[in-house]
């Protein structure tokens, strides 16, 4: 359910996305909110905008500032190109809900150090966090699956790059947007 805590924040009328909401911040520039995840069009210094984000801002919209955000998420052209932004995430929220992943506790070791936390993508896909990076891991059934010419020895894909291999190979376990940024990874 969308609430909305300020007249300047707008509902998005599109079905299916019912926690996002549009607004302005008190400094006036365009805000918004899907789910828990904050959504700002920020002035650059050479008179451009880009995407931040925050998390968890406890004020209505109107009461944000650009103190609230911290993350650059690349250039957008206009008030519209942010919208596409904004829904965009939301349907990456949507579907990352919809693959029902899910939070679970490993000891395991990755070439990155210990895990710290560990999503469970699909019986033996596991994506793990470390103090200093992360990636995925899969099990050699699954490994074996992998383009020979990809494949990583011992199933440990890191998150920077190999995760698109990944992507790829077990497409059904990702969203659109994650699909999408792999096959720019690759080709990258």
């Amino acid at each position: 359910m969308t609430m909305l805590a300020s007249p300047n924040e707008v509902a998005d009328p599109i079905a299916g996305f019912p926690e996002v909401a549009f607004g302005h911040s008190a400094d006036g520039f365009a805000v918004a909110r899907v789910a828990d995840t904050a959504f700002a069009m920020l002035p650059s210094r050479d008179g451009h905008f880009y995407l931040a984000s925050g998390r968890r801002i406890g004020r209505p919209m109107a009461q944000w500032t650009r103190a609230d955000f911290h993350s650059h998420s690349g250039e957008l052209a206009n008030e519209p190109a942010f919208r596409v932004k904004v829904m965009e995430n939301a349907e990456h929220q949507r579907e990352k809900r919809a693959l029902r992943r899910r939070e679970i506790r490993t000891m395991a070791n990755t070439p990155w150090g210990p895990s710290q936390g560990a999503t469970l993508y699909a019986e033996d896909v596991v994506f793990h966090s470390t103090a200093g990076h992360g990636g995925i891991h899969i099990s050699a059934t699954r490994n074996r699956m992998v383009h020979p010419m990809l494949r990583a020895e011992g199933g440990w894909y890191e998150e920077d790059e190999a995760w698109a291999i990944v992507a790829i190979t077990f497409p059904h376990l990702f969203t659109a947007f994650e699909r999408r940024c792999a096959e720019r990874t690759i080709k990258d």
